[in-house]
């Protein structure tokens, strides 16, 4: 499978594109279609969700490094931690260490305290939990959380002061968090070493659980939505690293594999990159 040039970023397929596989069977999808890089969810997002607990199975752990060795894919970032009122950052050392196990630079931190000071105190703990392993914690704005757009998660990584705290923009919370493009401009480079790429459909719903729904089960390929893709990118710094993350849980009901839905998001992004 031919990969991105030279002078293309870096694509990583993430968790939530192909949540159904496990981490082995992901490393090899991503071989096939042409990715370079994977995203790892150590945590689950919801307790309901399918997890492979890739923290607690030491097995589990030991077949996807050899799986990545094997492939020479490597993993771009890991999730999913949340900072809560009784977050104790001290017991996320574990998830932390795992990550850097597996070469992970980057770590996808959701904001989850009303207590904005406290949520970037616990940021900058964070931060300085990883800063031994060269992980970088990005807080990812959603609307539904404590982080609810761009301008709220950049006062917050700023104020918690920390060189390796990131902000993360993901394509489907930018649209419906109503997050501007100006307002990338008010982002230091240093502050963005990863994006999340999908496309999304029709305006912003009014209901925040559908706003929910729709992020965690139906998301666009690139260029198949209504969001300003072209426009964001050339916002961004040049060639940031691409993360897909484009669950689509209709196709999935349809018959359509996590091998073949990898396939359309990585196609739909080189021909999206093309029109750069």
């Amino acid at each position: 499978m031919k990969t991105l040039t030279m002078n293309s970023p870096i694509v990583s397929l993430a968790a939530l594109t192909v949540l159904e596989v496990s981490p082995v069977e992901m490393v090899e999808i991503a071989a096939r279609t042409g990715y370079s890089h994977v995203g790892l969810r150590l945590e689950p997002a919801t307790p309901e969700e399918h997890h492979f607990p890739l923290v607690r199975d030491a097995n589990l752990r030991k077949q996807t490094l050899n799986r990545l060795r094997d492939t020479g894919i490597k993993v771009l970032d890991v999730e999913i931690l949340r900072l809560k009122p009784e977050t104790r950052v001290a017991d996320f050392a574990t998830i932390v260490a795992v990550g850097a196990e597996f070469g992970a630079t980057e770590l996808l931190v959701a904001g989850n305290d009303p207590d904005e000071q406290r949520q970037a105190d616990n940021f900058a703990a964070l931060c300085d939990l990883c800063r031994p392993y060269g992980i970088y914690p990005h807080l990812e704005f959603m609307p539904w959380t404590d982080a609810r757009d761009l301008k709220q998660a950049l006062r917050i990584v700023e104020n918690a002061g920390r060189d390796n705290g990131c902000v993360l923009v993901d394509a489907f919370h930018f649209n419906r968090s109503g997050s501007q493009l100006e307002d990338v401009a008010l982002v230091a480079p240093s502050r963005m070493r990863y994006m999340q790429l999908c496309d999304v459909a029709g305006p912003r719903p009014a209901d925040m659980q559908e706003i929910l729904r729709q992020a965690r089960n139906e998301r666009r390929f690139p260029g198949d939505g209504d969001c300003d893709l072209l426009g964001l990118l050339r916002c961004l710094p040049a060639n940031l690293p691409l993360s897909l993350e484009i669950p689509c849980v209709q196709l999935q009901a349809q018959g359509v594999s996590a091998q073949q839905r990898a396939q359309l998001a990585i196609d739909k992004t080189r021909a999206l990159l093309r029109q750069l």
